[in-house]
């Protein structure tokens, strides 16, 4: 069994920063995606997204791809082959460290502090 230490090295931090996940996991469930149809998936600013799809990118998780259509810029991005190899790594080490958190010996567990029975005092 991986000791715990391992399982949190293990995690891609690139890949675990929320706005990042999110953008990876959408992608995952389609061959490719616009800039708009992410940002409403997302729920990112414009500035926020474009910031993580080029950290993306420069990672070679994501390809963008940049094309004039009716004189305007369409920005459509796809998850690659190393991206989507990085998700699933990422999902792996998350569920080793799930399952090394149910194993948890209960000694470990301190209880919680029980509200006092007391009944509170009546102010005038």
């Amino acid at each position: 069994m991986t000791e715990p230490g391992q399982a949190f090295a293990a995690i891609d931090r690139l890949v675990h920063e929320p706005a990042r996940l999110t953008i990876l996991s959408v992608l995952a469930a389609c061959e490719r995606a616009d800039f708009l149809f992410l940002e409403r998936a997302t729920g990112l600013t414009r500035g926020n997204l474009s910031v993580q799809l080029s950290r993306l990118e420069a990672a070679g998780f994501i390809d963008i791809r940049k094309t004039i259509q009716r004189k305007r810029t369409l920005t459509t991005a796809s998850l690659v082959d190393r991206g989507r190899s990085a998700l699933s790594n990422y999902w792996q080490a998350m569920e080793v460290l799930r399952a090394q958190g149910q194993e948890l010996p209960a000694k470990n567990v301190r209880p919680s502090r029980r509200p006092s029975s007391r009944p509170a005092s009546a102010t005038s």
